[in-house]
């Protein structure tokens, strides 16, 4: 095996390219990840290999490259990113050009330089020093997903295929300072209906008005959540569980003279390894049905989308490779964190059984925000850290 050689400026650069382009999911525009993707699977073709493209809706391409170490058997380690980045929101609110790519004062800038086309290419570039510096016995998976930021509907069709069966762990490169998070908060999405009655806002008497009904069901949420936060306790990465209102409405102002017929409320919940989904959901329904019973106002409880926390042990093979490479590149030793949110890696687990790490470039608090950028020295880091891990773990693996 030659040593590895990683060209961390090559990555620098084309992370840049990858932010120039604008890889928001918008259908009424008609824009999402196909010109990213497209970037992508040429540059894999440039260094030799041959991806696959496969779209899980339209104009929305995953791009896979299955990398045989030619070195015998051996596990097969995946290195997933995603292609597709939030809105950039007010663009007011920007002091740059949100997709302007560029290197100032050691930063490159724009949206999804840290969330996380700057850990997509890190990853691609030090799958390719790896690849480059001789036989390794297993394979890599390179993965360009599409989706993380929607319903990861990329890391669904992937978790579906038969090629996922045979991954053995994947680390996923989004941003987390340098810190090796094995652990990830659990996500649900709830919708709840509330449908009553409509009626003049002058004889009540004849409504079964829901709006009163889904107050007192935030009311009592409250206590589900305290009740969880002192059965779970705080942890030690990731905090508390947490029942979060998002979305509130019924009734139109153009009409405040009438009693609404329906009220809409939505949760986002966020959990911690011990919590059982399925209690929880079924606690929810249970008390949304019980707030509205009195009322004569039915409740409908939708699950728009279940994400169970994700708890890999800190000694699978591949996070000790991961903490080892770190340790090796930056002369420090690893530090353990977790993800306060889901990721591609949570579908992986969840839904495949892969074991996932997060570990990638930029600061955790910087995704989804104006003036997002990256530090270079830390992409060049992480890419160099991909690497070694990746070597170490399908040599030892």
């Amino acid at each position: 095996m030659k040593e590895l050689d990683v060209e961390v400026d090559e990555a620098v650069a084309f992370a840049a390219e990858l932010v120039r382009i604008r890889s928001v999911h918008d259908s009424a525009a008609g824009t999402a990840e196909a010109p990213v993707a497209t970037l992508v699977a040429q540059r894999m073709r440039d260094f030799g290999w041959d991806p696959v493209i496969e779209e899980v809706a339209p104009g929305r391409p995953n791009v896979i490259a299955v990398l045989d170490g030619g070195g015998g058997p051996g596990p097969t380690l995946m290195l997933e990113g995603h292609t597709d980045v939030v809105t950039e929101g007010d663009r007011d609110s920007w002091s740059f050009d949100p997709y302007v790519g560029d290197v100032v004062d050691g930063w490159l800038r724009g949206r999804g330089s840290a969330d996380m086309k700057s850990g997509l290419a890190a990853m691609l570039y030090a799958a390719k020093a790896v690849v480059d510096a001789g036989p390794f016995p297993g394979r890599l998976v390179v993965a360009a997903l599409v989706d993380e930021e929607g319903l990861m509907l990329g890391a669904k069709a992937f978790a579906a295929s038969d090629l996922a069966g045979g991954v053995n762990a994947v680390i996923c490169g989004e941003p987390e300072a340098g810190e090796i998070c094995a652990v990830s908060k659990g996500a649900i999405r709830v919708k709840v209906t509330f449908i009553g009655r409509m009626a003049h806002g002058a004889m009540p008497q004849h409504a079964h008005n829901p709006l009163p009904v889904a107050s007192a069901y935030l009311e009592a949420l409250q206590q589900v959540q305290d009740d969880l936060q002192a059965q779970h306790g705080e942890h030690e990465h990731l905090g508390h569980v947490y029942l979060t209102p998002t979305v509130l409405s019924g009734g139109d102002v153009e009409q405040i003279n009438v009693i609404p017929g329906r009220a809409l409320l939505c949760l986002d919940v966020r959990t911690v390894p011990g919590v059982d989904h399925e209690a929880l959901v079924q606690r929810l329904t249970d008390l949304a049905q019980t707030v509205g019973a009195d009322a004569q106002v039915q409740a409908q409880v939708e699950i728009v989308d279940d994400r169970p926390p994700v708890d890999t042990a800190t000694d699978h093979p591949m996070i000790v490779a991961l903490a080892a490479a770190h340790e090796q590149v930056t002369g420090s030793p690893a530090v353990f964190g977790g993800v306060p949110g889901a990721t591609d890696g949570t579908i992986l687990t969840a839904h495949a059984g892969i074991p996932s790490v997060v570990y990638g470039p930029g600061g955790k608090w910087i995704a989804h925000q104006s003036d997002e950028q990256v530090e270079v020295a830390g992409i060049q880091t992480c890419a160099q850290v991909y690497a070694v891990a990746a070597r170490q773990y399908l040599d030892n693996g």
